[in-house]
């Protein structure tokens, strides 16, 4: 079984950023505890939450469980949360982290994202939470956006910094141009980039542009198309799954380990951090395991040349579905 000591990078800010987490996207809330307690259990240090999925107080239910049981010390874990697009107005900031801290029982994050460089109509959490994409009233469930500028969302995720409830902040989903306006105003640094990263969109670009800049990226999706089934089908036809792929089946069996290891250690092996999803602990052991794996050049670079530009997060597909500015 792997231990607590798997491997761990370096931020800016000097945290610890493990490069192997759990990613808690689409994990159903019944789910949540008993999976967050099992990976703290197998190893894993890295929790990737956020407050869209809707399973923080679960998460926190298992990450509390494993503090009592003296599995981990919460110095040891890296919390991880994300600030959702109905609260981008500065007003809201503090009071959105403060309902996540809550939920996950804990009185820090350790890496406090912007989930996404979008600005939505906010929505009283009292009301509904997670608020979600649609409103209600709008034509076809239209979205509808918020005039609040990033650069005062970013301010309010600062003093967050500064008054101790979040140690590192971070930005997600964001282009590398708007990542370059960033950097000329931010008094405090993102700490990550997390966006869509996988064989089928290396993003190399935008992975360089982040590198000069200090910023460790996180990649989400690290086995493309197997999420998105379901929600991105135009895209997920047009490529073969990844654990099938000649190119991957071919390394793993060199390797003799399995293609879900491969994909992930093509990330780690750079230095890029994974979050992958599992319900099962012994794919969440495996996918722990990749980074016991070493690739060659050779076959990392045979894996990056996969890259066919396929995104399949692609929030600029419900552009005709915009309503006006509220």
């Amino acid at each position: 079984m792997i231990t607590a000591q798997n491997a761990s990078t370096q931020l800016a800010s000097g945290s610890s950023y493990p490069l192997t987490g759990l990613g808690l996207w689409k994990v159903p809330r019944e789910e949540c505890a008993n999976l967050v307690y099992t990976s703290l259990k197998l190893g894993y240090r890295l929790l990737d939450g956020a407050a869209d999925y809707g399973n923080e107080a679960e998460a926190g239910e298992g990450l509390r469980r494993a503090l009592n049981e003296g599995l981990v010390k919460r110095e040891d874990v890296t919390v991880v949360s994300k600030l959702w697009n109905t609260y981008h107005a500065e007003e809201h900031v503090e009071a959105a982290c403060r309902r996540s801290l809550q939920d996950w029982g804990v009185d820090y994050f350790d890496v406090y994202y912007i989930h996404m460089p979008i600005a939505l109509k906010y929505v009283d959490p009292a009301v509904r939470y997670p608020p979600g994409w649609s409103y209600d009233g709008t034509p076809d469930g239209a979205l509808e956006l918020e005039a609040s500028p990033y650069h005062k969302t970013w301010a309010a995720l600062e003093r967050l910094v500064d008054i101790g409830l979040v140690r590192n902040i971070a930005i997600s989903n964001m282009p590398g141009g708007m990542i370059m306006d960033l950097m000329t105003y931010a008094r405090i640094k993102p700490a990550v980039l997390q966006v869509e990263m996988h064989p089928y969109f290396a993003q190399p670009e935008l992975l360089r542009l982040a590198q000069a800049f200090n910023i460790h990226v996180t990649a989400y999706s690290s086995f493309g198309p197997t999420s998105w089934v379901g929600i991105s089908d135009s895209v997920v036809a047009k490529c073969e799954p990844l654990f099938t792929h000649p190119t991957v089946t071919e390394i793993a069996a060199s390797h003799g380990v399995t293609p879900a290891q491969v994909i992930l250690r093509w990330a780690t092996q750079r230095g890029i951090t994974v979050i992958p999803k599992s319900s099962s602990a012994e794919r969440m052991k495996e996918n722990l395991n990749n980074e016991r794996v070493e690739l060659s050049e050779g076959a990392i670079d045979a894996i990056s040349k996969l890259d066919a530009g396929l995104r399949f997060a692609n929030p600029a597909a419900a552009g005709p579905r915009l309503a006006v500015y509220a």
